[in-house]
């Protein structure tokens, strides 16, 4: 057994997950919600980042590789969505600059401005967003001036998901290697609700039936909180 192996499912893992966010989604929202509670406990996860707008871009249709990238989108162009997701991605980016725990605490609050308080992905909110996780002001608006940069990392995260093969949001990476989205139809902040959906998410990627797929009936659907 390596490092990067556990006993069970409530193993802590030496090497971080991944988790492929996108800031438009709710699922990934609760994802990641999940994910900071048990990163408070001791799990290693890294933020990552998916463009669902690219992902569905009619340019994209079909294509084996994209043929429409976000971060070749110019800022102020495009749809709403587009602008909205590029911006908050490049801010991300810019919050991780000061830290892992500057992005996890800007994740969030841009999270929950969103989705919690239904604030638009937009300038505003994105600065309210950096106050709120306490980001070094002067030092975000340098960092989030260098635009090719910033572009230029949020490309290597599209890049690494395309790779992946990853569809949607949250996709969890496990440090073995396996790869799953997980669209959570609830919220949970509390630790031992939380650590029973992850180990049932990992006991799932990892057990011998190979389940690739679980769709729930059209008349059965999951329940919600």
């Amino acid at each position: 057994m390596t490092d990067t192996q556990t006993a069970g499912p409530q193993a802590t893992l030496t090497q971080p997950t991944d988790v492929f966010i996108d800031f438009l989604c709710p699922y990934a929202w609760r994802g990641v919600e999940l994910a900071a509670v048990l990163r408070a406990g001791g799990e290693a996860f890294t933020l990552r980042h998916f463009s669902l707008v690219q992902g569905n871009h009619a340019e994209n249709a079909g294509q084996a590789q994209s043929a429409w990238w976000l971060t070749d989108q110019p800022a102020g162009e495009g749809s709403e969505y587009q602008q909205g997701s590029l911006a908050a991605f490049l801010a991300a980016q810019a919050a991780a600059r000061q830290g892992e725990d500057a992005a996890w605490n800007f994740a969030l609050a841009l999270f929950r401005a969103r989705h919690e308080q239904g604030q638009p992905l937009n300038a505003d909110t994105i600065q309210a967003a950096a106050a709120q996780a306490a980001l070094d002001p002067e030092r975000f608006a340098a960092d989030l001036s260098d635009d090719a940069g910033l572009r230029a990392t949020l490309r290597s995260d599209l890049q690494d998901a395309a790779e992946i093969g990853v569809f949607g949001t949250p996709t969890f990476v496990l440090p073995t290697g396996e790869a799953a989205y997980y669209r959570f139809e609830n919220l949970t902040r509390d630790p031992a609700q939380a650590r029973a959906w992850w180990d049932l998410y990992v006991t799932i990627l990892r057990d011998g039936a190979g389940v690739a797929t679980i769709k729930r009936a059209r008349n059965r659907p999951a329940r919600r909180a």
